[in-house]
């Protein structure tokens, strides 16, 4: 009997170069602009690339594991809107078209990392601000562009 061994999406993107690549692309345009780049203003980027890095190819079915915070920690204190969230997810599309990914593979990749706003997004400024961590500061941007 032959067994069929389906692919992961970790390996039919091109592994670890690949990953790589998009999230330095990617971050390189999410630095630049001028709204979504006041969140990462004192990270250093390469960091928060290796961390993407890692925690997609976790997502994606490579024999890497995530050794990051969790989603939720990470973002608790940030007003990430859905205008924000589709900003980001556009961002990435453009840095998936530029590796040039096919389009089965981008809406894979997409479809993954989009699975996660749920996760992220804030439904409202009120519900946001009503949440109080005593250590921790609200960062919230307004749109500048």
């Amino acid at each position: 009997m032959t067994e069929i061994i389906k692919q992961t999406l970790f390996d039919a993107v091109g592994g670890l170069p690949t990953l790589s690549k998009v999230h330095k692309i990617f971050y390189d345009k999410v630095y630049a602009h001028p709204w979504i780049g006041q969140f990462f203003i004192g990270h250093d980027q390469e960091a928060i690339e290796n961390r993407q890095t890692s925690f997609m190819a976790e997502k994606m079915g490579g024999q890497i594991e995530y050794m990051g915070k969790e989603m939720e920690l990470t973002h608790e204190a940030m007003y990430i809107t859905d205008e924000l969230f589709q900003l980001r997810q556009a961002l990435l599309e453009e840095s998936l078209q530029e590796v040039g990914l096919g389009g089965e593979l981008r809406e894979r990749w997409l479809r993954i990392d989009g699975a996660f706003k749920k996760k992220i997004v804030k439904g409202s400024l009120d519900s946001f601000m009503d949440t109080t961590w005593p250590y921790k500061k609200h960062i919230i941007f307004p749109k500048l562009c």
